[in-house]
């Protein structure tokens, strides 16, 4: 079959090309291997007249060329040749560069000077910009709008962090307040079984009370009263105590040594008895409403 020839044509060539191979005729490698290499040619007449054809004479100030090797170092003074760069190291290449750029500037600044030629940008220059203004406004408000957002959301972290903060002091107050309570609960329910015989429970109540009364009128009198307080008390004093001030004690309820009948029960000198004209009720009595508003009516 035509299968078995192919393979056969291919059995045929792979053997017949092993031998060329093992008899040294096939070189490795896709590309053909040249026995001889080319010469190189050195044209150097041919290099001078191509020079010659594109050279332009032209002075030192249309080519500002500098060709001058790396100025000195200041701390080492000597001057770091190419041999001393290693160029693998990218600081030292650099500085190289740097250090040559230098040499070319301290060498064509005093030149330039002597021709004439500023080298120093007047206070007056005006450089106009690659881009148009309003592509420049367009770029200013694109970076303000990216910080007010930024701006925008510093203050909502912030805000969420305060809340979180709130929320917390807020459940460990609750939980605090929900456990004192349970707390007395429990002392109660012991009083009440019989289990405890004291109040404790009451007495710490009152003094937290108390200590919170306490502390916002400390916290209220810390700063003292003002100047105006403080000169009305320097003026009129104090002023004493008010509340109570009336109230009976158990010694001013038991003296009665200034306790005069006839003056408790209306029966003094030149004074009528119980409904006489004379009697305290006499002097002390209230004109009536129609004699009021006529006193009022004189009065206008």
């Amino acid at each position: 079959s035509d299968s078995d020839s192919d393979s056969e044509d291919s059995s045929l060539s792979d053997s017949e090309l092993q031998e060329a191979f093992a008899r040294g005729e096939l070189k490795p490698g896709l590309n053909v291997v040249l026995e001889e290499r080319p010469k190189r040619r050195n044209d150097t007449d041919g290099l001078k007249q191509c020079l010659a054809e594109f050279r332009q004479q032209l002075t030192w100030v249309e080519r500002l060329d500098v060709t001058l090797g790396p100025v000195a170092d200041p701390v080492s003074q000597s001057a770091s040749t190419s041999d001393a760069v290693d160029p693998e190291n990218d600081f030292q290449r650099e500085m190289s560069f740097y250090r040559q750029a230098q040499a070319a500037v301290l060498e064509a600044l005093p030149r330039l000077r002597k021709l004439q030629v500023p080298t120093r940008r007047p206070d007056d220059y005006f450089a106009e910009m690659a881009k148009s203004d309003q592509q420049m406004q367009k770029i200013r408000q694109k970076l303000k709008s990216k910080q007010e957002a930024m701006e925008r959301s510093e203050k909502a972290k912030q805000l969420r962090a305060m809340r979180k903060y709130g929320k917390k002091v807020q459940v460990e107050i609750l939980q605090r307040r929900q456990k004192e309570k349970k707390n007395m609960l429990n002392a109660v329910k012991k009083y009440q079984k019989g289990l405890s015989d004291k109040l404790d429970f009451l007495d710490e109540e009152q003094t937290s009370s108390q200590g919170n009364k306490k502390g916002n009128a400390s916290q209220r009198t810390k700063k003292g009263p003002n100047a105006k307080r403080r000169y009305k008390n320097q003026k009129f004093g104090f002023g004493g105590k008010k509340k109570g001030s009336k109230w009976n004690t158990k010694e001013s309820f038991n003296d009665v040594s200034s306790f005069q009948s006839k003056v408790a029960h209306n029966k003094g000198p030149g004074k009528g008895g119980r409904g006489g004209k004379g009697g305290k009720k006499a002097l002390n009595k209230r004109p009536g409403k129609r004699a009021r508003q006529k006193m009022k009516n004189r009065a206008r």
